[in-house]
């Protein structure tokens, strides 16, 4: 007999609880702790926001959020006390910051005075103002799984929004109404798509239609808000939910536009594949191959094909190519991130993923010289275990022998690359002559010469793999006799 949905979640509720025992217990002294140094000033202070909810999933944090009566300058006096340090970076927001050491953790705790948020129609800061009451600055909270509190130190649970419910019901629901939240932080909209990430919510309808109905709204956030809303959606578990998301309200277009765009029609015949869903499988795939969560491949998994919208062309015969789409997409791929203020490293490894995601292309279908291998290993770089994987990922054909075909030529790739890494210090390719060697040889100094010298030189060990010393400079004296300086002499 199936259970009652009611009986299901109580349940639920029931397992969130003892969770949430089991995850608070090694910070409870100094919750505790903490809570009667606020009421002994006469001041309220509860736990809040993101640590209350983990708790009920079970997960413990050294990261602490609180919430407080206490203006900040109260705050930071009482902070500065308690703590092993404290900051005041945030108090411009309400927040003081501190550190204490409990036992073997390093706590982290970040106290804000009661406050309301909200955005003027053209600006991208939020003005700041201080409440006085707990329960209505829970209202003012993002979503009801992030709107429940623990009063300090009496440990009563506040929830007037009914968060654990929706919690246990894994449910995204807004305090009021998702029109009024998201004008008040048009930011929230992408943290509904990252929560749809992380924590596996489904997002209530009205929340949907809201984020749908405001996505131009998102326009007024600075560019590095978004971005790290974006990076926390793609470092989830599971990014491809938020990412749905962040496409189908329209938000993407704002913020990722290049997403939306690889929805290309498909033919009738099916003579090509969706390109958006098969980069989103590329990303998942890829997911699957990490040690540990990656950014910068899962950007590159995710962005490969950017190029293809504007390389499609339509070939005699009814064929669909994308000449060169690997070349354009690197340059839109560094475009977009430098418009998200991606650090210069991150938009560099990821445009560079993204040109040489077809580099493996056609190995299966000829042998490739040593050469060959050489130059993929020293065109990758660092990158060339991400490229492995964001290689083997773009393989999303349902054909089973053609997939284990180009498996099988990867791992054949592979075992040469360590086969050539071991008998000739692959990751680190350098002509057998270095500079100062070929300013002595030619009897030149510094500048073009060298250059070019050191170039051809590292050609031929591309080429030919070691040349030995002997062999080198004599290649080099070849060399020299046929340039432009030595025939002019």
């Amino acid at each position: 007999m199936p259970l009652d949905p009611r009986d299901a979640l109580q349940a639920a509720l029931e397992d969130a609880r003892r969770r949430a025992v089991d995850a608070l217990t090694p910070v409870m002294p100094l919750l505790t702790d903490l809570g009667r140094v606020f009421e002994d000033a006469g001041h309220e202070l509860a736990l809040v926001g993101g640590p209350v909810r983990d708790a009920f999933l079970g997960r413990s944090s050294a990261d602490l959020d609180f919430t407080t009566d206490a203006h900040p300058d109260a705050t930071a006096a009482l902070l500065k006390r308690w703590g092993d340090a404290h900051w005041e970076i945030g108090r411009d927001f309400g927040t003081i910051g501190a550190r204490k050491r409990l036992g073997d953790l390093d706590v982290v705790v970040e106290v804000t005075t009661y406050r309301a948020e909200s955005y003027d129609a053209s600006s991208r800061k939020p003005e700041v103002s201080y409440g006085s009451d707990l329960v209505a600055d829970l209202s003012r909270r993002d979503f009801t799984v992030n709107a429940m509190a623990l009063r300090l130190p009496s440990l009563d649970f506040a929830d007037p929004h009914d968060g654990l419910r929706d919690l246990a019901a894994g449910l995204l629901r807004t305090p009021g109404s998702p029109e009024s939240s998201f004008s008040d932080d048009p930011l929230r909209m992408m943290r509904a798509a990252r929560f749809a990430a992380q924590l596996g919510l489904h997002v209530a309808p009205p929340v949907v239609a809201a984020m749908t109905g405001m996505a131009g709204r998102i326009a007024i956030v600075s560019a590095e808000r978004v971005r790290t809303e974006l990076e926390k959606l793609l470092l989830a578990p599971d990014p491809v939910p938020g990412l749905r998301l962040l496409v189908d309200t329209g938000l993407a277009d704002h913020v990722l536009p290049e997403l939306p765009a690889l929805r290309l029609e498909i033919d009738e015949h099916h003579r090509h594949k969706d390109v958006y869903e098969h980069s989103l499988t590329v990303l998942r795939q890829a997911v699957a191959l990490e040690e540990q969560p990656d950014l910068v491949l899962r950007l590159a998994a995710l962005l490969h094909d950017i190029g293809k919208p504007a390389t499609r062309r339509f070939e005699a015969g009814g064929g669909v190519s994308f000449h060169h789409h690997e070349l354009v997409g690197a340059k839109l791929v560094a475009k977009r991130l430098r418009a998200l203020r991606f650090d210069k490293d991150t938009v560099k490894a990821v445009a560079r993923l993204t040109e040489l995601h077809l580099r493996f292309h056609g190995y299966g279908d000829g042998d490739w010289t040593d050469s060959a291998v050489r130059r993929y290993v020293t065109d990758a770089g660092p990158l060339l275990q991400r490229l492995h994987k964001l290689t083997r990922s773009d393989c999303t054909t349902r054909n089973q022998r053609k997939a284990q075909r180009l498996s099988a030529a990867y791992d054949d790739l592979e075992r040469r690359i360590e086969r050539l890494k071991r008998e000739e210090e692959l990751d680190a390719i350098r002509p057998d002559l270095d500079g100062t060697q070929i300013m002595g040889l030619l009897g030149v100094g510094p500048g073009p010469v060298v250059g070019r010298a050191y170039k051809h030189l590292l050609a031929l060990r591309m080429e030919r793999g070691p040349l030995g010393e002997e062999a080198a400079v004599a290649e080099l004296r070849s060399w020299w006799a046929q340039q432009p300086e030595q025939r002019a002499g």
